[in-house]
């Protein structure tokens, strides 16, 4: 039976990084893979990420299994950081959450969540969006639908044509926002532009499917959860999806959370039964050892400010890094308006070069970014600009 298989494309982010680790240039850029880096391009253990492990070393007495839904300290804490400690839905206990293996598992887990309420609905996305959006919403068998979104030209966000698009939703779709620092492009929603849209959703009978894996790294953790927070103010029904992978530095140890927020309590119970019994007999429990860190941090105000403390000098550096590319690039005598790049927020941006020119910089430079020219601004430093920039201009000289 297996000799009828044929081979599944390596991911292109992968094959990517792959590419990159195999390469001895020894000024190699990796621009490509979404992890924040610090200016000795490391990914870092945050402190109160040590010190949160250090204490579960010594006070941790089990490794036995928690729940589907993993503790329910951990959800407490979770849903106070995303919703706001004081946010009416959670005092009308309208919202249920879970623990998910990463942003992954809860953007998977809400899809099969949702496609168990309506199997004929569809959910639209941004176009463009995160490459692992489609086939995580898709495997659980929804209908994909794109929206405009992004502006090549203009760098900004096709708003018109991002309402007239949803104006043909059907009640009933789901649309999938991203919450703050849109990936791959960096262009947000303003506030006016958020209440548009709500109202939209709301005259259209629209739930709202929030992936917010950024929250505290464009603005604030509490001005990036804006969106999530009004919409559950408006919304009777809606789903969240975040991920600690990036705000508490926990990639590898898949630590994720789903939101469900339903009209009133029952509801909400009703729903997270439906929730759980699909985590059972998918992966039946999620794994502890990140949860127990965030709980730790978010349970100990010593522990919450490190790690706010330190999300914001994370947060600070990348604004700095797109003040200072922007700057370099106009500098440098580069033909074209970049300034779009120090108005965008979080880790990424479109360059807005040609696959041709992504793949000299590869080829001739060791800079590596994907095809599309998304750039992980992190993955810049002080000792790398210069040579970025150069390397940037003799490539754009040359067309």
């Amino acid at each position: 039976m297996f000799e009828q298989l044929k081979p599944v494309p390596q991911d292109p982010i992968l094959s990517l990084l792959a590419d990159y680790r195999a390469d001895t240039h020894p000024h190699k850029l990796d621009l490509g893979i979404g992890v924040y880096k610090d200016e000795q391009g490391n990914t870092p253990i945050m402190r109160a990420v040590k010190e949160a492990e250090h204490r579960l070393l010594t006070t941790e007495k089990s490794k036995s299994y928690t729940t589907p839904a993993g503790t329910d300290e951990y959800n407490q804490l979770a849903r106070a950081l995303v919703f706001g400690a004081d946010h009416a839905a959670l005092r009308d206990q309208r919202v249920v959450s879970a623990q998910t293996p990463g942003g992954c598992g809860a953007l998977r887990m809400g899809a099969e969540f949702l496609h168990g309420c309506n199997q004929k609905s569809r959910v639209w996305v941004s176009l463009p969006t995160w490459a692992n959006h489609a086939p995580l919403l898709a495997g659980a068998g929804l209908e994909i639908v794109e929206y405009p979104y992004y502006d090549y030209a203009t760098h900004g966000i096709q708003f018109e044509a991002m309402l007239e698009a949803l104006e043909q939703a059907s009640a009933g779709d789901f649309v999938l926002l991203h919450g703050c620092c849109h990936n791959p492009s960096g262009a947000d929603l303003n506030r006016e532009q958020w209440h548009a849209v709500a109202d939209l959703m709301a005259r259209k009978g629209l739930i709202p499917f929030v992936d917010m894996a950024y929250q505290g790294l464009g603005n604030g953790l509490d001005q990036d959860a804006f969106g999530v927070r009004m919409l559950a103010e408006r919304f009777p029904e809606m789903l969240v999806a975040t991920s600690c992978s990036k705000n508490v530095g926990l990639y590898r140890e898949r630590t994720g959370t789903l939101f469900i927020v339903a009209a009133n309590r029952a509801e909400a119970q009703t729903a997270g039964s439906q929730l759980f019994s699909k985590i059972r007999s998918h992966y039946s429990m999620p794994p502890a050892h990140g949860a127990a860190i965030v709980e730790t941090i978010l349970a100990d105000a010593g522990l919450t400010a490190s790690w706010e403390y330190e999300l914001a000098a994370m947060r600070e550096r990348i604004q700095g890094l797109r003040q200072q590319l922007v700057a370099a690039i106009a500098a440098s005598g580069i033909d074209g308006d970049f300034a779009f790049i120090q108005q965008q927020f979080g880790m990424f941006s479109f360059l807005g070069i040609t696959p041709l020119q992504v793949e000299q910089l590869r080829q001739d430079y060791s800079i590596y970014m994907i095809n599309s020219s998304r750039m992980n601004i992190a993955g810049l430093n002080q000792g790398s600009m210069d040579y970025f920039v150069s390397a940037l201009t003799e490539v754009l000289s040359a067309r």
